[in-house]
């Protein structure tokens, strides 16, 4: 895993040397063990690399082809570079790298050769003879790449932070992106909480001259075909569990030490069961835990190590271990978000456990089923009952709701009934906000607000009454993975130099599930299918109760982290942007108890005034 890096200026006083220097020192902790840079005319490439795959100095980034005419940098994995390698016969490889063999891929197939990769990745390949960079990312999402585009300069990187780090982006806050932010705890692809700066989606590559023409391309989408109706269950569960093998021995492809979170959950204990089988030597877990109690995951995680004999490192924080951690967190997050600290401190426990690459559970619960939203959308959508009762009635019984009950939950119900429509488009994207479309309104100045970009994005879904949980994962990695789940864990994880790879994610997997009716996939019993398919886990694991220790946050933030809270959240509702009134009366009824306000609801204020301060953003 590293950090990539690139310019394109039309501007003639432009030090592009100087401004690459300043992003590679902003990406120091993704590639600590090497970086470089590659000038040509009025273009640049900077690598920062954390070396994973072949270790030796000559595959260090950027990286050239035999001739000199092609210029990579690289961030991510090939999983399947050597199968590549052997189908790329023509070419001399000097290092075992995958990256040369991007390379060499680029070469024999073009822009088409990204149809070829199996992995996570983001990287650039500048080009001599035809004065363009070609630039591509991975089919999930799983690898980010942010890029400017504006005023005769193109920058990219993996983190805003260079970009901004660069000097040639200016350090404006993106007024229409704030009203996504209150709304989800993110900021949804392509836009970010910078003005100007987008990211590249997910499945897509741009192609950008040197005199900054460009031209996106898309190659790969959550698929929508539907054709295993007829197949039988046994055959179903034959193949999820093959793929599942697949998936994971791709990613334990590793020059240097490799381990697996191990929280006890069913997805990271999967994980962690395949491993053991796929590798002849104690595979290493690692858990990290906030509570000795025996309520606490921390059994189940034990359970599964000495089930399937790992080297087991349980990692014992105690609530202060994650406060002390807390500016540290901050300080790293390239984007703000609701739940970055959990990544940071889990990602940092690992790595001083010894440990470089990890693989992780993450999106087991979108391609399975996991959430109960699923469950909750499928009920919606199938039984009529509520949809028949007119509108007026269900208007009415949203007042009531919304007058005898102030807790989250039951707002968010209220909203459902008195939508016009209850329908996929309506009431997905109520259950990840964080506000209702009315609240939002009311903590800005203006009186208008963005569409919700999450009903824009449901909205594009085709559903069908056998495939509504389709529909839901393809919406919930769209949304939620993509620009909160996977924005974190790469931003926290990089910050401790740790790569973290994600099996459940493998596209192959994805496709397979994708295409599986409701009636074969629905979650009965949690994540059924995937429990069934690989028959590996205990039952005390699959039947368990939710569990584990919550931290502190409402205590915190009104005892430990109160004056510091209190003077973000003031600031910010200070700023014209804001109307000061509405945030303080929310911050007014969190601190003396109101249920309809938790701390989630109040955190996401705090950090991102702290995000505009930290990098001296403007409005």
């Amino acid at each position: 895993m590293c950090g990539i890096n690139g310019i394109i200026s039309q501007k003639q006083d432009s030090n592009l040397v100087e401004s690459i220097k300043n992003m590679n020192n902003a990406l120091a902790r993704r590639g600590p063990d090497a970086e470089g840079m590659h000038c040509y005319k009025n273009s640049v490439l900077g690598h920062r690399r954390l070396s994973i795959i072949d270790l030796a100095e000559h595959a260090a980034q950027p990286l050239f082809d035999l001739t000199g005419r092609y210029a990579l940098v690289f961030n991510g994995e090939i999983y399947n570079f050597k199968k590549l390698k052997a189908q790329l016969t023509e070419f001399e490889f000097r290092t075992d790298s995958d990256s040369e063999v991007i390379i060499a891929a680029y070469q024999k197939w073009g822009e088409q050769c990204v149809n070829m990769f199996e992995g996570m990745f983001a990287f650039a390949i500048s080009d001599k003879t035809s004065d363009t960079i070609f630039i591509a990312r991975d089919r999930p999402g799983i690898k980010p790449l942010y890029y400017y585009l504006s005023e005769g300069i193109f920058v990219f990187s993996s983190e805003i932070k260079a970009l901004l780090a660069s000097g040639l982006v200016p350090r404006l806050i993106n007024h229409n992106a704030v009203h996504d932010y209150v709304r989800y705890q993110t900021v949804h692809a392509p836009k970010t909480i910078i003005k100007n700066v987008q990211m590249l989606m997910p499945g897509c590559t741009m192609t950008i001259q040197f005199n900054l023409k460009h031209v996106f391309h898309q190659y790969w989408d959550f698929p929508v075909e539907r054709f295993l109706s007829d197949k039988p269950i046994s055959e179903i569960k034959s193949d999820v569990s093959n793929l599942v093998f697949e998936a994971v021995e791709k990613r334990m492809m590793a020059d240097v030490p490799l381990g697996a979170f191990l929280s006890g959950g069913i997805d990271s204990s999967i994980i962690t069961a395949v491993m053991s089988k796929l590798s002849a030597q104690k595979i290493n877990t690692f858990s990290v835990n906030f509570d000795e109690s025996e309520f606490s995951e921390g059994k189940y995680a034990r359970m599964i190590a000495e089930k399937f004999g790992t080297n087991h490192t349980e990692i014992l924080l105690t609530p202060k271990d994650f406060l002390d951690n807390l500016p540290d967190a901050l300080a790293y997050m390239d984007h703000p978000s609701g739940d970055g600290p959990n990544s940071y401190i889990v990602s940092k426990a690992t790595k001083q456990a010894g440990v470089t690459v990890a693989l992780s559970g993450l999106g087991g619960d979108e391609v399975f089923a996991g959430y109960e939203v699923f469950k909750q959308v499928h009920k919606l959508l199938t039984d009529n009952k509520i949809t028949k009762i007119p509108r007026p009635v269900r208007k009415l019984g949203a007042n009531l709701i919304s007058m005898l009950k102030k807790d989250v939950r039951s707002q968010k119900i209220a909203e459902i009934l008195a939508s016009d429509n209850i329908d996929f488009s309506s009431v997905y994207p109520i259950s990840r906000q964080l506000f209702t479309e009315k609240q939002v309104g009311k903590f800005f100045s203006s009186n208008t607000i963005t569409p919700n970009k999450v009903a824009e994005i449901s909205a594009q879904n085709t559903i069908d009454t056998t495939h509504i949980l389709s529909a839901v994962s393809r919406v919930e990695m769209q949304t939620y993975m993509q620009n909160v789940l996977l924005r974190d864990t790469d931003q926290m994880s990089m910050a401790s130099s740790l790569e973290v790879r994600v099996p459940f994610l493998d596209h192959k997997l994805v496709e397979y599930v994708f295409k599986i009716p409701d009636t074969l996939k629905y979650p009965h019993t949690p994540k059924q299918l995937l429990v069934e398919s690989l028959g590996i886990l205990p039952d005390e694991v699959v039947n368990r109760p939710k569990m584990g220790f919550l931290l502190p946050w409402t205590v915190w933030l009104k005892q430990d982290l109160f004056e510091f809270a209190d003077k973000k959240i003031k600031t910010l509702a200070a700023r014209p942007f804001f109307n000061e009134a509405e945030i303080l009366s929310k911050w007014t009824a969190f601190l003396r108890g109101d249920p309809s306000v938790s701390w989630a609801r109040i955190w996401i204020f705090i950090v991102l005034e702290d995000y505009i301060q930290k990098f001296n953003l403007e409005f």
